[in-house]
């Protein structure tokens, strides 16, 4: 046979040579859970090695992080009972303790990326992304609140605005008021293609942002579809959108794909609680080896063609995976 594909799998340095697909740290994102508590620490049961964290405590994480080369950031607030109400009107308040990390993380992190999160599920009484008005979930009435969250985070210090909220027209409104009060350079990571998903679950526990009553599905995209995301993707980027993301990843390679195939924006794919889970609970019952496992997982998302990845893999992946991948 003249045409052997095995001679460029012959030993570790050919396949490097070779190799398709390569992750780096700039790619990756990392979620950090913040609470109010300045002091506080809380692990989250079911994400081992993950925590919920105080700013001082946050402060430590992040240093770490840096040293270890991951310097792109997505911060959720764990909002006590006592600060939400209908209208999420707390996540407007400029001293509210999600507002003032990110400014006091700037100033001592000013090298890195920060993102945001926009939907009113972390501070509404009702635990829903949008307004609840008698008992549905209104589109219109929403978009001013989501856009005066997305500017009170701009004037904190946020770098990139995270609409997660799957409203109608949300990008558009977020970005005509960023650019009226002087953002023009606050870029938008729209969730462009957030399906109705099950591997949500432990990121719920960790916000207990829960819906109070009924489900997502009226905002959230059927798992079912594919070509929907195209359509939610023109939307998004005739809005203003700079980044569009597919959350979750792993079952969801096919319309990252399509994504990447379809726009030149960067596409970003969001490796959320769940399969950070399943992984992990594997591997700790001895049914797959964890350190194979986690760089392959992380590598088919960016084969699929997603530029950036938002992973709780990030920090572990830096410090023990990334100089010998």
């Amino acid at each position: 046979m003249r045409i052997r594909p095995r001679r460029n799998r012959a030993n570790a340095s050919v396949r490097g040579m070779v190799r398709e697909t390569r992750l780096s740290l700039e790619q990756l994102v990392y979620p950090l859970f913040l609470l109010e508590d300045k002091q506080a620490v809380q692990p989250i049961l079911s994400m081992p090695g993950i925590s919920r964290f105080g700013l001082e405590k946050l402060m430590v994480e992040v240093d770490e992080c840096m040293n270890s080369g991951v310097t792109n950031f997505i911060l959720f607030p764990a909002v006590d009972e006592k600060h939400k109400d209908k209208y999420a009107t707390y996540s407007l308040d400029a001293s509210n303790f999600y507002l003032s990390a990110i400014r006091e993380l700037k100033k001592r992190f000013p090298e890195a990326v920060f993102i945001s999160d926009v939907a009113m599920d972390p501070y509404s009484s009702d635990g829903h992304d949008g307004l609840v008005i008698d008992g549905k979930i209104v589109n219109d009435e929403t978009l001013p609140i989501l856009s005066a969250m997305a500017l009170a985070q701009a004037e904190a210090g946020f770098d990139i605005i995270g609409p997660s909220d799957m409203m109608d027209g949300r990008v558009g409104e977020i970005r005509d008021t960023l650019d009226d009060h002087g953002f023009v350079n606050v870029g938008i990571m729209s969730y462009t293609a957030k399906y109705a998903s099950a591997f949500y679950g432990p990121f719920r526990e960790a916000l207990d942002s829960a819906p109070k009553s009924g489900d997502k599905k009226t905002y959230q995209m059927d798992y079912a579809n594919r070509n929907e995301a195209l359509r939610e993707a023109d939307l998004d980027e005739e809005e203003g959108a700079d980044f569009l993301m597919v959350k979750p990843a792993l079952c969801y390679l096919d319309v990252i794909r399509d994504l990447s195939n379809y726009s030149s924006l960067p596409i970003a794919a969001y490796n959320v609680s769940g399969e950070y889970a399943m992984l992990k609970a594997a591997a700790e019952r001895g049914w797959i080896d964890y350190n194979k496992a986690m760089p392959e997982m992380l590598t088919s998302i960016a084969r699929s063609g997603a530029s950036v990845i938002l992973t709780y893999f990030a920090k572990e992946y830096a410090q023990k995976f990334h100089s010998k991948f």
